[in-house]
C-alpha cells in the first residue's frame, strides 16, 4: 500500500489495479499509465462556474435516466487495443463534471467506459494538459461530446465526434453569443450569462 505520493516512480507506468492501493491525499490522474498530479484546489470563480453549469444540468436531467456527476468522480477509459496493456486499464481521469446515460457503465468506483459528455473547467496550472493531451484522450476514447471552459476569457468550446469519430469544435460560445446547447444531452441549454 502506498501511503505517500514520493514512494511513487513518475517514470514509471501503473495500471487501475495499481492506483486502487493508494492511499494519500493528494489527487492524481493516470494517463496512459503515467501519473499526473491534479492542480491544488480549484479556485472560487472555478468552483462557481462548477457548481453553476452543475446546477443547470442536474436540473434539466430531472426525471431523465442520465445521471450528474462533479469532481472527484473516478472514470475509467479503456482505450483502444494498442493503447493499453492487454485488458488493464492505464487512464482513469476526474473531469470537473460527468455526465452518464449509460447505468451498466455505473458502479461503486465511479465511471467504467466512455461518458456520455465530459466537462473540463481550465485552472492555471492544466490548461495545456485540457487542451491537448485530454482532447486527444477524450476522443481516442469516443466520448461523445467534451466541453472545455475557460474561465478567465469567459468562453466555452463543445467538442461534438463526427461520424469519423473525431471531434468538431464549435465556435466559442461567450457572453455576447450566450446560449450553449448540448448535441448529446437533447434540449438542454445553458445561458452563459448567468455562469461567467
Amino acid at each position: 500500500m502506498i501511503t505517500d505520493i514520493n514512494q511513487l516512480d513518475f517514470s514509471k507506468e501503473y495500471t487501475y489495479a495499481d492506483y486502487l492501493t493508494w492511499q494519500f491525499k493528494e489527487r492524481v490522474e493516470l494517463i496512459k499509465g503515467r501519473i499526473f498530479k491534479m492542480s491544488p484546489a480549484p479556485n472560487r470563480k472555478h468552483q462557481t462556474i462548477s457548481g453553476e453549469v452543475f446546477y443547470e444540468i442536474k436540473t434539466f436531467l430531472k426525471k431523465k435516466e442520465c445521471e450528474i456527476f462533479h469532481a472527484p468522480f473516478d472514470v475509467r477509459l479503456p482505450l483502444p487495443k494498442d493503447k493499453i496493456k492487454g485488458d488493464k486499464i492505464t487512464t482513469v481521469v476526474q473531469p470537473d463534471i460527468t455526465v452518464v446515460c449509460d447505468e451498466s457503465k455505473l458502479d461503486e468506483q465511479g465511471c467504467n467506459g466512455a461518458p456520455d459528455l465530459v466537462i473540463e473547467i481550465l485552472s492555471p496550472g492544466n490548461s495545456r494538459r485540457e487542451m491537448s493531451d485530454k482532447y486527444d484522450l477524450y476522443e481516442s476514447a469516443g466520448i461523445p461530446e467534451y466541453w472545455l471552459v475557460d474561465p478567465e476569457h469567459e468562453f466555452v468550446i463543445i467538442y461534438s465526434l463526427n461520424e469519423k469519430g473525431e471531434y468538431v469544435g464549435s465556435k466559442p460560445y461567450t457572453t455576447k453569443r450566450n446560449i450553449v446547447k448540448s448535441s448529446v444531452l437533447k434540449g438542454l441549454e445553458i445561458d452563459l450569462s448567468e455562469v461567467f
